[in-house]
């Protein structure tokens, strides 16, 4: 495989610690304190954490309990989610004044193919310092910012410059540079992949490059070529400035773990009507189902299936999940969390399949008028009457 075009310019930019130094906008009382972004309950898991908790080993998704053992006086301050997307959108904003190819990777960070820019801006360095100063002057917020001849390198160099740093890999020294970093520093090389390849005697990105890719992929399936390829700073893909979304789920956390299966197949049905709602919402509509199960000790197991026909209708997913929750079989712990997402996704219409069963047009007609009624009256409670709380009063049996 040849190299990615050496003229192209790619720049990573990733906010530092995001949800943390927005909330700091509005506290700045609590500038160079130990801060967490999480709900204070000790279910729940850890959002962002400032630098000084990091650095005692806080970390995103971390159980919130083991965030506080571990920064007992961090102060913890719940999310504000719709100033998060606010701060983000005039983010992307900026970025777009550069460059219209932005890729948008997450609420935080996008990819920028600014190779078309800079003629106009400058050279690499002058853009990235220009974006970093526009963002925290207009915004008060910190960035990171990586260059280079492609993604995966841009990647490499911003995470090496946080936090609030700036990061050039010139295009003739990508392949010295990687050279010099462990083989974590390679997309896809986890803890797993990371104890295998140290089993096979590699640790740094050198010694994987020096690897044969055959042995690479004896070791580690199709993967190890892929790894191989990135080990020589290789990665052609362009910069996408639409994302198609590939999947959309939701899941929730119990209060309390439930070895309840009633209580789980309702939550199913919930977790489906919000999904499929979702979905006609995008105008798309999933060919499989998955089913995320996370036991009281959080040991997480994941299940999926493909469907006949594609769906974004809430019966057929819930079908869907609940047989691959009794696929499972008996539980050997009861369940802190539960999740359900469609995969697979394409335009709702195409390729539609009509079926015999009169009942599946029945669900769909009746959860398009779900749909109408929820856009006439969004703040009205309308829901499947298993979901609906017991009444209570005279008319109340029992």
């Amino acid at each position: 495989m040849s190299d990615a075009p050496q003229h192209r310019t790619v720049l990573h930019v990733d906010m530092d610690a995001f949800y943390v130094s927005v909330e700091l906008l509005e506290r700045p009382e609590l500038v160079d304190r130990q801060v967490i972004v999480g709900h204070p309950g000790s279910r729940s898991v850890v959002l962002s954490a400032s630098y000084s908790c990091r650095r005692l080993g806080v970390r995103s998704a971390m159980p919130m309990s083991a965030a506080m053992r571990l920064a007992p006086s961090a102060t913890v301050i719940e999310p504000s989610m719709g100033s998060y997307r606010r701060y983000s959108a005039r983010i992307m904003d900026i970025f777009h004044e550069v460059t219209p190819l932005v890729e948008q990777v997450s609420v935080d960070e996008a990819f920028l193919d600014v190779t078309g820019s800079l003629r106009r801006l400058g050279g690499p360095l002058e853009i990235g310092r220009m974006i970093r100063r526009r963002i925290h002057d207009d915004l008060g917020l910190p960035a990171s910012v990586g260059i280079a001849r492609n993604k995966y390198v841009a990647k490499v160099a911003s995470t090496r410059a946080k936090p609030d740093g700036l990061l050039r890999i010139a295009p003739e020294d990508t392949v010295a540079y990687l050279h010099t970093l462990p083989v974590g520093a390679l997309w896809g090389v986890g803890a797993k992949t990371a104890a295998v390849l140290a089993r096979a005697g590699i640790s740094t990105v050198s010694e994987l490059a020096q690897t044969p890719v055959a042995t690479l992929e004896r070791l580690l399936g199709s993967h190890g070529s892929h790894l191989y390829e990135l080990a020589w700073g290789r990665d052609p893909r362009p910069v996408e400035p639409v994302r198609e979304e590939k999947s959309i789920g939701a899941e929730e956390t119990f209060a309390t773990d439930v070895g309840d299966d009633a209580l789980l197949r309702r939550e199913l049905l919930r977790l489906a009507h919000r999904v499929a709602q979702r979905l006609r919402e995008a105008g798309r509509q999933g060919h499989s189902i998955a089913l995320k199960i996370r036991y009281e000790d959080f040991t997480t197991t994941t299940r999926s299936r493909r469907l006949v026909q594609p769906t974004n209708s809430a019966q057929a997913i819930r079908e869907a999940a609940e047989g691959l929750l009794n696929g499972l079989g008996p539980r050997p712990q009861k369940v802190r969390l539960i999740g359900v997402r469609v995969e697979q996704l394409s335009d709702a219409g195409a390729g539609f399949q009509m079926s015999f069963e009169r009942r599946d047009g029945n669900w769909r007609q009746a959860e398009e008028a779900m749909d109408l009624v929820r856009q006439r009256f969004p703040s009205g409670l309308l829901r499947p009457a298993t979901l609906m709380p017991p009444r209570r009063g005279k008319d109340t049996e029992g």
